[in-house]
């Protein structure tokens, strides 16, 4: 039986799912099943868990590695689970000696179940080229940096994830191209920290002139699209991109947080509500018809009512279509884990408020899109996405292909053609 892998978590854990599967394959595993796991709550890391159980009890024959953030940050906990054979960590799993070296362990019946390194001793990252990606999937991620060098009082990424690295700006070109080659529509940047891309290559490349560095070599790539950034570190060849190239999509994921000063100081972040509403403001403008969305944190340490309603202001204020709305959760050994503490219940009130706010947002936007004509990429048979990432439903269209559809109307929170 081959390698099964189970990705909790961020889009770089999809990518880096199918570096493992190639990986652990290669090295001979077999019947094996790898939890990719996430640390960015405690739902998360009990989510890995549950799953873990299940899974043995389904599978009881199989073997179980477990890797990801929550490996790296909790490594004896998964270590002392009966149902774990072993705990790969996250620079590891990308690495085919670890999967020789587990293959190795399994076949002697090793105790020691524990291959996690310094991730914090990591100072370089190598482009994967996914040969798995060749299935003819129309969109696929491309990693281009790693780590976190900013300590956000509430995070434990940068522990899970290591210090911040790139990929060489031609070694992407190169993997764009390639992947472009075999046929893929879209390709999307990934990283931890994706503004942070290119502070530790020589001559400093900052994103905006890796992105374009890939529209102009690689003239045959259809659409460029870019995952989650920090709008403070936006660089100006960034924002030349977003006003000059359509091909590089109008949706921007943005790592706001909050939408409160003091909360905002208390989190360790680098940016003012004022700084946020202006970045949105002036991409607005560069691009007109641009997506917003963003991640906000309800219920952050000493949060009060009238701060979180700053963050609920946000919603409008930045034109938000998409948001990703977390319940703040504690991890332990992070700053914000020691302060004062929002009651559970107002948190999860809180949150159901900012998800509601976020599902009218979506709502409107859709609504707005009736009579336009969108460029559509068709993922599936039942299913396409707009330059902007809003959901169509389709049906007789080539999957993979780009086709310019008009919008006739919604149907719940898909677009109807």
């Amino acid at each position: 039986m081959s390698v099964d892998i189970v990705t909790f978590g961020c889009r770089l854990n999809a990518f880096e799912a199918e570096v493992i599967r190639r990986e652990a394959e290669g090295a001979g595993l077999s019947d094996t099943i790898v939890i990719n796991s996430c640390a960015v709550t405690n739902e998360a890391v009990a989510q890995a868990r549950q799953s873990i159980r299940k899974l043995k009890r389904e599978r009881p024959g199989a073997r179980i590695v477990v890797t990801g953030c929550a490996a790296q940050t909790q490594t004896g906990m998964f270590a002392e689970m009966a149902e774990v054979d072993r705990v790969v960590g996250n620079d590891d799993k990308m690495r085919s000696s670890a999967w020789r070296e587990a293959r190795a362990a399994f076949d002697l019946g090793a105790s020691e179940k524990i291959a996690v390194s310094d991730i914090m001793a990591v100072k370089e990252m190598a482009p994967h080229l996914i040969d798995g990606f060749a299935s003819g999937l129309p969109r696929v991620f491309v990693q281009v940096q790693n780590g976190c060098d900013h300590r956000c009082t509430f995070c434990i990424i940068p522990f899970g994830r290591g210090n911040s690295r790139s990929v060489p700006m031609g070694a992407v070109v190169d993997q764009v191209r390639a992947l472009v080659e075999r046929g893929h529509a879209e390709i999307v940047l990934t990283g931890v920290d994706l503004t942070s891309y290119g502070a530790d290559l020589p001559g400093t490349p900052k994103l905006g002139m890796l992105t374009k560095q890939i529209l102009r070599h690689v003239s045959e790539l259809r659409r460029l699209r870019i995952s989650s950034i920090d709008s403070i570190e936006a660089d100006s060849d960034l924002l030349d991109a977003i006003a000059e190239d359509l091909r590089l999509m109008p949706h921007l994921h943005l790592s706001l947080q909050s939408g409160d000063d003091l909360i905002l100081k208390r989190m360790k972040r680098r940016h003012t509500r004022g700084d946020a509403i202006a970045f949105c403001d002036q991409v607005r403008r560069l691009r007109p018809d641009i997506a917003l969305g963003a991640d906000i944190i309800a219920g952050f340490p000493t949060e009060t009512e009238a701060m979180f309603s700053r963050s609920l202001d946000l919603v409008e204020e930045c034109g938000l279509t998409f948001l990703h709305v977390f319940p703040y959760s504690p991890r332990p050994g992070t700053p914000a884990a020691r302060m004062p503490q929002v009651a559970s219940g107002a948190i999860k009130q809180r949150a159901k408020r900012l998800r509601l706010a976020g599902e009218a947002a979506l709502l409107q936007r859709l609504q707005a899109e009736i009579g336009a004509t969108r460029e559509v990429l068709i993922e599936s048979d039942g299913q396409g996405r707009t330059e902007h990432y809003l959901p169509v439903a389709i049906a007789g269209e080539r999957i993979g292909s780009v086709v310019p559809l008009r919008i006739a109307g919604r149907d719940g929170a898909r677009l109807t053609t």
